[in-house]
């Protein structure tokens, strides 16, 4: 029997979290439950496309870190993958954190360097690839608001993922290991001043370190929201 439908029973519960910790309505979150193996097939091609994409900065960068250079790709493959587990009633803590942090983390981080160097990027990039780039980061940000009813983020599960973005975010901008930073390529020298005396490269870096941030945050918050809302009330 075809699972692309998910009845209205099987649905995830949906806890009673504020808006700043869910704000995708609840008819929306239930649409993409429904239409899971949807969702889980455009981030697969969302995944394909980020490969292509990033297929000459995989030519420039060793092969030892080729793992630290999709960053978008290996978000969307870990949101396919949580939501495929899930349809597969076999959800998994650790990779729905990871999904988590990953669509927040680049989701945002994207647009904020789309944007910073709109010019630059607009004079290589047609408009509409332009824009698919700055709407589709943004949706994933959108599914990533969805995770909180498949998880209550435990902190094992949680940590595991701050490794892994702590770890990324070291080799992309600090401590790159071998050859130069891993972070997606931006349109200009890092060191061309932009704004207040910062350069490129420290806008990006000061994007990715306050982005790898608010994830842990919103995971916190909505654990914390969650256990509390179990609790039994006082009569």
């Amino acid at each position: 029997m075809s699972r692309l439908l998910r009845d209205r029973q099987s649905l995830p519960a949906r806890d009673d979290l504020p808006w700043w910790l869910s704000p995708v309505p609840t008819t929306l979150e239930n649409l993409g439950f429904r239409l899971v193996w949807l969702v889980v097939a455009i981030n697969l091609a969302g995944t394909a496309f980020g490969f292509w994409y990033y297929r000459a900065q995989f030519a420039a960068t060793p092969a030892e870190m080729w793992l630290f250079v999709p960053d978008s790709p290996m978000a969307t493959l870990f949101i396919a993958g949580a939501f495929a587990l899930w349809a597969l009633g076999r959800q998994h803590d650790t990779l729905t954190a990871l999904a988590f942090f990953g669509n927040i983390k680049l989701g945002l981080w994207t647009p904020w360097v789309l944007v910073v160097f709109a010019e630059e990027f607009l004079a290589f990039t047609p408009l509409p690839l332009y824009a698919f780039l700055l709407v589709s980061h943004l949706a994933m940000v959108v599914q990533a608001f969805v995770l909180h009813r498949l998880t209550d983020f435990p902190v094992r599960a949680v940590g595991l993922a701050v490794l892994w973005y702590t770890v990324d975010l070291t080799v992309d901008y600090f401590v790159p290991i071998v050859g130069e930073p891993h972070h997606t390529a931006i349109p200009l020298a890092r060191e061309t001043p932009i704004a207040l005396e910062a350069t490129a490269f420290q806008l990006a870096a000061w994007g990715a370190v306050v982005l790898t941030i608010i994830p842990l945050f919103w995971a916190l918050a909505t654990r914390v929201r969650k256990r509390d809302s179990e609790r039994p009330r006082d009569s």
